[in-house]
């Protein structure tokens, strides 16, 4: 918007080469200096035009050319500031990434208008109202506000627009919807809509009212604000993307990013970043490809942001193989594509490559962050890597000087933990520096329930609740626990402790995309148009399960029943109907995708790897951890992630450096 405001602005002034050809030429800092020192010698500099060319070119050039210091020293010796310069130079400062600038551009503001020589004009409120979005004060905000009245710009679109977003800004979106109301109401659209510089101005003050409402949280008032936009431009359909996208509202984000495309408005390299991560949690491939073809057709680049929004959305899609393809396509990487590609490998079971693109980052002389060390410590936990989960986190502490954050002790606890290494997982929750939160004691708990020590467990759990008392997942796993014993009277009774304080489960829920159509199962749904066909392909699988020998794994069902009826309640599992669904639904060999809330049971685990051989189809899972790929009757973890693991990886001859400082 301000660069609109701006070019207005420049327009005024003559063009440099009117007194001073040598301007024109200057390309950099240095190039000024010199046409600058010249000037000064000649005299020329104390007519104001030329001085006002110098103080744009170093105010408001490009980085790096920009230096606001030098510019502010131009202005200082300005003997009388012309109204184009002083507007220049609280641009520049309003603008500025430097913290304290902005209230530089602010204090300037206020000298201007003591000095008493030049008035303010429709270019000077606009930054003089930022300046005071960005300190965050408020009351000098409304004393601006009064200015603006007094000096009858409340009318310009383009301060009007400032004026909103100081207000909301400053988290004050009562007074913002009054101004917003009173002149970009419904009752004056027909009027703004006759010229179109003030329906470019009537759509950024809309967009400015939904971002303040997208701020505090309130997304409901800004769709309801975004549907009755008379006119929106991509700017307005990014912002809703976002926001939805950003509060967990994936599939809002989806559907209105097709209408978007309904609407005919063009995504652009915004709206890509923007919808990816939506597109990534919905595990939906096929539009994340569309995305991808998209951005590569109309030549949007495909820079570490946009490559990095890819990598991670080909990855948590299932679709490893593209990530890496993407990640080694790009002409430049940063410590965030470094992130994203090692967190896929390690959410994918790839252990060993993860830990090689770590040795090719340190290679690559990227410095990790504390993200990066995320990635790797889970790469480690998914494979059993022991050994070297221990030397990853030494390496962190105490060579590197990145500080630990509760995450990373929740990878060790999470990697000691499924190893069997509880009491070294115990020991090392007790000598944290910080104090564990219920992600790390759900860790332990969840390893006391694989491994079947009920004593530890119970201790955990008893932290948990008192910890996060609404929190079902420690009630849920104290109960599995009473019942692998058969001890239904302990079951009994947790249950009753959950239902008197209405703690409820969170059901099993499980994904599949078709067409670009997002199937929705729970367990035991029978609610899809497709229930009777779906219902009959899930007895054929029992049926071609048992033809080859498998049975039904029931001590995987906590539940007082005989193992006819667990064995039963097995076959309809959210995960399996989807897969079923994906079989009926798809022609033969097709990949199928599911997408889990929650982790895969050990028996859909199992029957799942057979299913994918009798059917003869790879099929991809995400569950709430990380990626199995079934193929041929095997999975990539190799059982490592089962409540009873029959295979490990560790010691599967994985070597890196870590570091040349050691």
């Amino acid at each position: 918007m301000n660069s609109t405001i701006y070019k207005a602005n420049t327009s005024t002034s003559p063009h440099p080469s009117t007194f001073f050809p040598e301007l024109r030429t200057c390309k950099t800092m240095r190039d000024l200096k010199q046409v600058h020192a010249k000037m000064i010698k000649t005299g020329r500099i104390h007519d104001p035009l030329a001085a006002a060319e110098v103080l744009r070119f170093c105010a408001l050039s490009d980085p790096p050319q920009r230096d606001l210091k030098y510019a502010s020293l131009v202005f200082n010796d300005m003997e009388q500031p012309n109204c184009f310069s002083w507007n220049t130079i609280i641009r520049a400062l309003s603008d500025s990434n430097n913290d304290n600038e902005p209230l530089e551009a602010l204090i300037l503001f206020c000298q201007m208008l003591l000095t008493g020589l030049v008035e303010p004009n429709r270019f000077t409120f606009p930054s003089a109202l930022k300046a005071c979005a960005r300190t965050g004060r408020l009351e000098e905000g409304k004393q601006i506000h009064g200015m603006v009245i007094k000096y009858g710009f409340l009318s310009d679109e383009f301060v009007l627009s400032n004026l909103v977003r100081m207000y909301v800004t400053c988290g004050v979106m009562n007074d913002a919807y009054i101004l917003f109301n009173a002149s970009a109401g419904m009752e004056n659209l027909n009027e703004m809509n006759l010229e179109k510089r003030r329906q470019e101005g009537n759509v950024v003050l809309w967009n400015v009212m939904i971002d303040g409402y997208v701020r505090l949280g309130n997304l409901k008032a800004a769709k309801q604000l975004f549907d009755k936009m008379p006119q929106r431009s991509v700017v307005s359909w990014n912002s809703m993307i976002s926001a939805f996208a950003q509060n967990g509202l994936f599939k809002e984000a989806i559907e209105l990013f097709r209408d978007m495309q309904m609407a005919n408005v063009r995504p652009n390299y915004v709206t890509l970043v923007s919808v990816l991560p939506a597109i990534s949690r919905l595990g939906m491939l096929d539009l994340g490809n569309w995305v991808h073809l998209y951005a590569e057709k109309i030549k949007i680049e495909i820079d570490e942001v946009l490559g990095s929004a890819l990598i991670d959305m080909y990855s948590k899609c299932g679709s490893i193989e593209k990530a890496v393809q993407v990640f080694e396509s790009l002409p430049q990487r940063n410590v965030i594509t470094w992130n994203a590609i090692i967190s896929g490998l390690a959410m994918h079971g790839q252990a060993k490559k993860a830990l090689d693109y770590f040795s090719r980052m340190e290679r690559a002389e990227v410095a990790p962050s504390d993200v990066t060390y995320i990635g790797v410590l889970n790469a480690c936990s998914h494979a059993g890597l022991v050994h070297e989960g221990r030397l990853i986190f030494h390496h962190m502490a105490r060579i590197t000087g990145l500080e630990p954050r509760i995450e990373h002790y929740g990878c060790m606890v999470d990697l000691l933990g499924r190893a069997g290494l509880l009491d070294e997982a115990e020991d090392f929750i007790l000598q944290m520096p910080i104090k564990p939160d219920d992600v790390i004691l759900k860790a332990l708990l969840g390893a006391c329930k694989m491994h079947g020590n009920i004593e530890m467990g119970k201790r955990v759990a008893e932290l948990l609740m008192e910890m996060a008392p609404n929190d079902s997942g420690s009630y849920v796993a104290l109960s599995n626990m009473y019942a692998s014993l058969g001890n239904w009277e302990a079951v009994a009774r947790v249950r009753l402790m959950m239902k008197e304080l209405d703690i409820r489960k969170d059901p099993g829920c499980s994904l599949i995309e078709l067409d670009g159509i997002i199937h929705e199962f729970l367990v035991e749904d029978d609610s899809h148009s497709s229930a009777k066909e779906i219902h009959l392909m899930l007895e054929e699988m029992s049926n071609q399960l048992s033809l080859v020998g498998y049975k039904p794994d029931t001590t995987q069902v906590f539940l007082n029943m005989d193992d006819e009826d667990k064995g039963s309640a097995l076959c309809y599992h959210s995960e399996k109907i989807a897969v079923a669904f994906g079989l009926i639904s798809t022609a033969p060999k097709t990949p199928l995708r599911v997408v889990k809330n929650l982790r895969i049971c050990d028996d859909c685990h199992s029957s799942i790897k057979l299913i994918s051989k009798i059917y003869n189809r790879r099929i991809t899972m995400r569950d709430r951890k990380r990626f199995h790929q079934f193929e041929n009757g095997s999975c990539s973890c190799m059982d490592y992630c089962l409540n009873n693991p029959t295979e490990s990886v560790t010691g599967c001859g994985t070597s890196f450096a870590l570091g040349r400082s050691e």
